[in-house]
């Protein structure tokens, strides 16, 4: 077993809710959101001790929601996330850094094997845990949305549209007032699983106008770029004119295009982006514990540049107070009471009844080896 980097936690009454303080996060830890600190099934659980893990930023505001419901419950417990990137949430739980991970895909196969070697023989668990619409952002004051064809989006990314009243752009959205202003591209700077999730849509959706390798970095040089999601918004907000990709959930107030899906205009929304997840199947050929999605990029009437957040733990850690913690927090995380609360804070989609029953089993194995 080679989790001893892996903090180590107190003392664990009972497994269950958990109380969730996020080092990256800034809010009231008594924000109430009608939790009441209770699992599904209406019991209540004291946990104690500290776990770290760290990743996809996208999650920054699920994982405050999360935190919210449960420090009342559980005052003993902390838990850290650090939204350092999918990346950068990988490479942490591969070589022992943090406990679990998030990710904004789903781990290639080098990764699985340093993950594994991590976890031991309880094996590494991995599913979907949270499922956001990734929006593409623009500031242009007045305007509000555009439409936008697959082959527009990839062109305006790859730097082959270049002003914001280009005839491609014009065609779609007839009573749009669009100024001449240069379109200023920013992307991330991290690797970010945000990054691959979007260009996956280019290459499906735009093969001919994307031809770039699908990557967790961004191919095209000559852009701006940010740190995480949040360097990103702020980069557009500051910005006239300029235009990125980001989770849907903070965007704020800036202006979102509807993307072209068949002969319709579909805009981002939870609904819309659940309606993906539900209709695209399970990767083959994986490991029981480990539940991702060939996400389906055009099924009519949904959005399809859809993230695919992943939280990421061990099947076995090296103590059962580190065991217990994990077991508690991924299973609040799947329940139902938490994603609601997740999707009430971050607007994403709530797991299907079917994927819920089939990743818990492999949570509630969580020991100590």
């Amino acid at each position: 077993m080679k989790l001893s980097r892996f903090p180590r936690a107190g003392s664990v009454v009972a497994v269950g809710a958990l109380a969730l303080t996020l080092a990256a996060c800034g809010s009231d830890p008594e924000a109430d959101t009608g939790s009441g600190g209770s699992t599904d099934s209406g019991e209540t659980s004291s946990l104690s001790g500290e776990l770290s893990g760290g990743g996809a930023s996208s999650q920054e505001a699920a994982m405050e929601a999360w935190r919210a419901g449960f420090q009342t419950a559980n005052p003993d417990a902390t838990v850290n996330y650090d939204p350092v990137g999918s990346g950068g949430g990988r490479t942490g739980f591969g070589d022992g850094s943090y406990a679990f991970a998030g990710s904004d895909a789903a781990l290639e196969d080098d990764e699985m094997a340093a993950a594994e070697a991590q976890c031991g023989e309880g094996g590494v668990i991995e599913f979907p845990g949270y499922v956001s619409p990734v929006a593409v952002a623009f500031n242009l004051p007045g305007i509000d949305t555009l439409n936008m064809k697959p082959d527009v989006i990839a062109g305006i990314f790859t730097g082959e549209i270049t002003a914001w009243d280009d005839e491609a752009i014009a065609a779609d959205n007839p009573d749009a007032d669009l100024p001449s202003t240069d379109i200023t591209v920013v992307h991330r700077s991290d690797e970010s699983g945000t990054t691959e999730n979007f260009q996956e849509y280019l290459a499906a959706a735009a093969p001919d106008a994307w031809t770039y390798d699908v990557s967790g970095v961004w191919p095209v040089k000559g852009f701006e770029s940010a740190q995480g999601t949040s360097g990103v918004v702020s980069a557009v907000e500051a910005g006239e004119g300029s235009i990125t990709y980001a989770d849907a959930s903070q965007v704020g107030q800036l202006g979102t295009v509807a993307v072209g899906v068949g002969d319709e205009f579909v805009p981002y929304s939870a609904e819309a982006a659940a309606e993906v997840v539900a209709q695209s199947p399970r990767t083959e050929g994986t490991a029981d514990s480990v539940y991702s999605i060939d996400l389906k990029r055009d099924l009519p009437g949904t959005y399809p540049i859809v993230l695919v957040s992943y939280s990421l733990a061990c099947g076995t850690y090296a103590d059962e107070s580190t065991a217990e913690l994990v077991k508690g927090f991924m299973t609040y995380l799947v329940s139902e009471e938490g994603q609601q609360a997740a999707a009430d804070t971050a607007g994403s989609a709530p797991l299907s009844a079917d994927i819920r029953e089939a990743v818990l089993p492999s949570i509630e194995a969580i020991s100590a080896g």
